[in-house]
């Protein structure tokens, strides 16, 4: 319904009312609630800032009021791509500044036929924020899709692009934790001005499940990619050692072409075995018997591990 603002709906005959407004109807919006002295605040964050902000007047019993901004979309790959939109709710209406109702991919008819059923501007307000939590709902559900196909490609073909991914999805899960937190604050911000009786609307009831919903989600979620992560230092770990053991191998097992190749190499004026017919026939046993013993003891301590065995499909550690 962007670009036919500035829109006023009435609900619940005529019990409450919802102001649509957008960036530019400032003055309009100024008027409306031109009572409250402390909402300067709010105005300049409408115009200047981009940021969530939650806040509430309680001076006057039965005039509470919250006002705020809220980020309800955040691009995963662009800080600065992201939609807010600013509220102000009472009682009796409740206004809202830049909310666009495509982005959550959600039709207007259906929530205005829903907030109908709603006693007050507070409890069509929490319609409006449910709609918010389905729509991140249903966008967590592709997130687990995603984060369980990289769970099989991690064990598939392991490697350093997988790792990226694993990073990147602990990323996206931040990004969705920051997205709820100031909505969870919202709900207790409900709770100070309006008292506990609002916890029985049925409204408040569902948002306060979906968040609870969320928040489980997204807990099970860090678990797995954390579980994720310390598996891949294990496996980056064992494969260091292996690397480091293979090159100790290679080291102590290329000692006696080394030692006995430096013998022969020294200039000394009286060398016998140059005479020797079989010279080179028997150096060349001598390293390899030198070789073969080490191979050996290496073997029999345990040392060689499984280092020369043939890395398989579908293996962590082979």
């Amino acid at each position: 319904m962007k670009g036919l603002r500035p829109l006023k709906h009435t609900f619940n005959d005529h019990k409450w009312m919802w102001y649509e407004y957008e960036r530019d109807d400032e003055e309009k919006v100024r008027e409306l609630v031109s009572t409250d002295l402390s909402i300067g605040e709010w105005l300049e964050n409408i115009q200047e800032r981009e940021a969530n902000l939650l806040d509430l007047n309680t001076e006057t019993r039965g005039e509470e009021y919250i006002w705020g901004s809220l980020i309800y979309k955040q691009d995963i790959e662009e800080k600065g791509e992201k939609n807010i939109f600013h509220f102000y709710i009472g009682k009796d209406f409740f206004i809202t500044v830049d909310f666009d109702f495509s982005i959550l991919d959600v039709s207007p008819v259906g929530v205005h036929k829903q907030m109908n059923q709603a006693d007050n501007a507070v409890e069509g307000f929490f319609i409006l924020l449910g709609k918010v939590l389905s729509s991140y709902l249903q966008k967590i559900d592709a997130y687990e899709e995603r984060l369980h196909d990289l769970l099989w490609e991690m064990k598939e073909q392991n490697n350093l692009q997988i790792l990226e991914k694993i990073y990147e999805n602990r990323h996206e899960l931040l990004v969705w934790k920051n997205l709820v937190i100031p909505i969870v604050e919202l709900r207790f911000i409900a709770v100070e001005a309006y008292g506990k009786g609002i916890q029985d609307q049925a409204e408040f009831h569902r948002v306060e499940t979906r968040v609870e919903r969320i928040r489980m989600l997204l807990s099970e979620y860090q678990q797995a990619i954390d579980t994720m992560i310390n598996l891949e230092e294990v496996v980056s770990t064992h494969r260091g050692n292996e690397i480091m053991k293979t090159l100790t191998v290679m080291t102590i097992l290329f000692t006696p072409v080394t030692a006995w190749g430096a013998v022969w190499g020294m200039n000394f004026k009286v060398m016998p075995e140059l005479e020797w017919k079989f010279g080179y026939v028997f150096a060349g046993v001598l390293i390899f018997a030198s070789t073969a013993g080490l191979y050996y003891y290496l073997k029999v301590k345990g040392w060689m591990g499984d280092i020369l065995r043939v890395k398989k499909k579908n293996r962590f550690f082979g």
